[in-house]
């Protein structure tokens, strides 16, 4: 991991930390660490603030892995870096991977996913009331904007047909994610693909909150798990117990996150030095609302339900026309969990 010379006190104090827990970690392994590199699906922002603090406070060292964390640009960059060999574990989203497996067949033995990350859909679309949208069917022809590998966009289809529109009636702008609010408030577009932590963006943008109309994909029925681990299937055959002690470094983390997001977020200027705490933290506690949920107090994180992913499988085949149809067990191994017992989310202290 690479740090530039700001002078900016917090961040030689985070430095600091770092340094001693590096320390720590490797005097505590006689045995050289398991390198393994980590790519992200975007930028160092709030919401990866528990990978930053797993990174940041030696987690990962701890279980005898030196792992470089990448940023990314997208689930399906996420994925052709597993599949070219140049990362080991990436995160991406599950439609994304499904849809992507079923139109490379070829590819399905390359990767699995062996943690799930956000099991309820954190995927919206916003609007403004101005725009006369005031429900989901409303945006039949409509004009709509979103970056082209943007997952909730690619999801779209699915969540057409389960408000009984047709996904062609929508006309897509191609944006750079960075412009994506700015059509919207400015009125070239009538809607926006995203995330829900994206509506403060559109916030920082100077619309007022009681101005947005928010369409949740979970709201409309939708079971659609999203964001998960991949492991590339070579560390799978060739180091399994190097993707079970990553697993059990970023279950931990997710579980002192959730327990303390002001601890979690202090690590994020270690990898951004520019970034706001203050926006990363709102954006983190809007994201561990699909990770801290009722379905993972009941199954602890990281794992699904064979049935979804099923009928998940189903979902994205007809709304893409898939080429073939993956199994859920080519998709997900369970294998590398760490015990129910230890990935039961506790409670947060503040």
């Amino acid at each position: 991991m690479h740090i530039r010379n700001y002078n900016y006190k917090p961040l030689a104090a985070l430095a600091a930390i770092l340094a001693v827990a590096m320390a720590i970690a490797g005097a505590a392994h006689a045995q050289p660490l398991t390198k393994i590199r980590y790519t992200l699906d975007w930028r160092y922002e709030g919401h990866f603030a528990m990978f930053m603090m797993a990174k940041a406070k030696g987690y990962y060292e701890r279980e005898g892995l030196d792992v470089t964390l990448d940023s990314g640009a997208g689930s399906v960059a996420s994925i052709n870096r597993i599949v070219g060999g140049s990362h080991d574990i990436a995160n991406a989203d599950l439609s994304t991977v499904i849809e992507f497996l079923g139109n490379n067949p070829a590819m399905a033995g390359k990767f699995q996913a062996v943690y799930l990350l956000y099991n309820r859909s954190p995927m919206i679309i916003q609007a403004l009331k101005k725009s006369g949208i005031r429900k989901p069917q409303d945006l039949a022809g409509k004009k709509m904007a979103g970056p082209i590998f943007d997952s909730t966009r690619k999801a779209f289809p699915i969540y057409a047909r389960a408000i009984g529109i047709d996904p062609k009636s929508v006309t897509w702008l191609n944006v750079d994610p960075a412009l994506r609010e700015n059509l919207l408030a400015r009125g070239d577009a009538d809607a926006i693909s995203g995330f829900e932590l994206d509506k403060l963006t559109l916030m920082a943008r100077g619309v007022k909150e009681e101005d947005i109309v928010t369409f949740s994909y979970a709201d409309a029925g939708l079971k659609l798990y999203s964001n998960v681990i991949l492991a590339s299937s070579k560390l799978i055959a060739e180091d399994p117990k190097a993707v079970a002690a990553f697993l059990r470094a970023t279950n931990r983390a997710l579980i002192d996150t959730i327990a303390d997001p002001e601890e979690a977020i202090k690590y994020l200027k270690v990898f951004d030095p520019l970034a706001d705490p203050k926006t990363g933290l709102e954006k983190l506690k809007i994201l561990l609302r699909v990770i801290n949920t009722d379905f993972a107090q009941r199954n602890g994180l990281g794992a699904i339900i064979k049935a979804d992913v099923e009928n998940q499988v189903e979902d994205v085949t007809a709304a893409f026309g898939l080429k073939t149809k993956p199994s859920a067990d080519q998709i997900f191994n369970s294998g590398f969990l760490p015990p129910k017992s230890e990935r039961i989310p506790r409670s947060a202290s503040k």
